[in-house]
């Protein structure tokens, strides 16, 4: 058997250990740590790269802003920011039909600007807007599905783990790949909205409408908000003004988030105590599967598995688009059964050598950037779909009166939006680009 059938057949042997419940970090490391001795033929060799590989993983400065942008998000739910941000929101749209649930959105995407984690906005916005909507007589598919929804805008507004991550793999730049994912974030949220007024006009079990409350009192709800703003301005400001880095911008986050969940009164030892180690927590979960992925991604490097798939692609002669639509529809397939880092980490460095070496018009940086964001979003519907959709059994394990199939089908209308939305940014790169070519 040759390297390349050998790196073929990892495939395979990979999702059956996933479908055998093996954690997936684990099944890449087992994988990688065969096709090594395969490919090799040396225990010697396989056990040199164990040190090598995660001295070489952990020892790079740009993953510590893996744990800092983590811990900015405990900081900021402690601060009752989360409930600052919905009542704001609530009091903005609440008069309007569907509109509480369009608040549990927008509030999602504030929170999601100074957290980047999808399952950590889910969760949190989860606690404060679901008690809301079931006052108001909000649906079950509608509640659930708005919340689960809304959480994916969580690794798509900067900053973002996933999108760090990204960067990373690719040799991006990371302030770079916050501006492209600025616009098709927003536009996230809108379109989030539009479903929810659609299905709202449609569906006579939306929920009823608050009192409309007059301008005055909306502009004073926004007062509790300015701790969100600041830390949103000082971060991701600092960064684009150069005053900081994306790593220093990150600690600067978590210790601004920190001191107003202390000024809030939300802090206290024990609560510290919980956020760090939830933190510390999360980060081991996440460095294992980046080792596991560097692992196997070691081992398809010497099967030359991914310059081979793209001189073959390359010789084939198809076209880039059609190329591109087959990528992001093995994405959305994948995102069914993976969670979406190790989709990520699994599939951009099999997939971006392909991607790279086409024509689509754009130069290397650009396209990187474009492909980034187009990956981001189909990632982000994996969060939202049946039958491993992370962020559904989040909010449905929060609401367990309303059966998981209705979840399954309030979360429909916003993956369609989803689909349609990539469809636009992939037809349509200036969107994307456009704030890059901007401010670079």
């Amino acid at each position: 058997m040759t390297n390349f059938e050998i790196g073929l057949w990892s495939f395979p042997v990979l999702l059956a250990l996933i479908f055998l419940r093996i954690p997936i970090a684990i099944a890449m490391l087992v994988v990688g740590f065969g096709g090594n001795y395969l490919v090799t033929g040396s225990t010697g060799m396989v056990f040199s790269q164990l040190k090598h590989t995660t001295y070489g993983t952990f020892s790079s400065y740009s993953f510590s802003i893996i744990p800092l942008f983590l811990l900015m998000g405990q900081f900021a739910t402690l601060g009752g920011m989360s409930a600052a941000l919905f009542k704001a929101a609530e009091n903005w749209l609440g008069h309007k039909r569907g509109g509480v649930a369009m608040a549990a959105v927008g509030a999602c995407a504030g929170f999601g600007a100074i957290c980047g984690s999808s399952l950590a906005t889910a969760a949190t916005m989860g606690q404060v807007a679901l008690p809301e909507l079931r006052k108001y007589g909000y649906s079950g598919p509608l509640a659930t599905g708005a919340l689960a929804a809304g959480g994916t805008l969580g690794i798509l507004i900067p900053p973002s783990v996933i999108l760090v991550i990204y960067a990373i793999l690719t040799e991006q730049n990371i302030a770079k790949l916050f501006a492209a994912a600025f616009i098709p974030g927003i536009l996230a949220a809108i379109s989030y909205m539009i479903a929810i007024s659609i299905y709202a006009h449609l569906s006579k079990d939306s929920g009823q409408l608050r009192e409309r409350l007059s301008y005055g009192d909306r502009l004073k709800s926004l007062l509790p908000v300015w701790p969100v703003m600041l830390i949103f301005v000082l971060v991701v400001g600092g960064i684009y003004a150069g005053i900081f880095t994306p790593t220093e911008a990150a600690a600067v986050g978590a210790a601004g988030t920190g001191v107003v969940a202390v000024l809030s009164g939300g802090m206290t030892f024990g609560k510290l105590k919980e956020a760090i180690l939830s933190t510390a927590n999360t980060t081991a979960m996440i460095f294992l599967i980046i080792l596991g992925a560097g692992f196997f991604n070691s081992f398809l490097a010497l099967t030359q598995l991914p310059q081979e798939m793209a001189a073959f692609v390359a010789e084939q002669s198809l076209s880039p688009w059609l190329v591109l639509f087959l990528v992001l529809v093995l994405y959305l397939v994948f995102g069914c059964v993976m969670d979406s880092l190790s989709m990520v980490l699994l599939t951009v460095p099999i997939f971006f050598p392909i991607m790279v070496a086409l024509d689509f018009g754009l130069s290397p940086d650009d396209f990187g950037l474009w492909f980034g964001i187009l990956v981001l979003i189909v990632v982000e519907v994996g969060l939202i779909t049946p039958p491993v959709g992370m962020n559904l059994f989040v909010i449905n394990g929060m609401a367990p009166e309303i059966p998981i199939g209705q979840t399954f089908r309030g979360v429909l209308p916003f993956v369609i939006t989803d689909i349609v939305r990539v469809a636009i940014l992939a037809a349509f790169p200036a969107i994307t680009l456009g704030l890059v070519w901007l401010m670079y």
